[in-house]
């Protein structure tokens, strides 16, 4: 499971319903929401 730093719980948490996406300047990345309070998270890097 990817996980991403969540800014409002302050703490890594699991990615729900990750989406896999490009920047820019085309590196990949990981959206979704966090399970325990519902905020967009958000990491750079590759699905692991």
């Amino acid at each position: 499971m990817v996980q991403a730093y969540c800014v409002k719980c302050r703490a890594k948490r699991d990615i729900k319903d990750p989406q896999e996406t490009t920047l820019k300047n085309g590196r990949p990345a990981v959206k979704g929401t966090c399970p325990t309070c519902g905020t967009n998270v958000f990491r750079i890097g590759k699905m692991e």
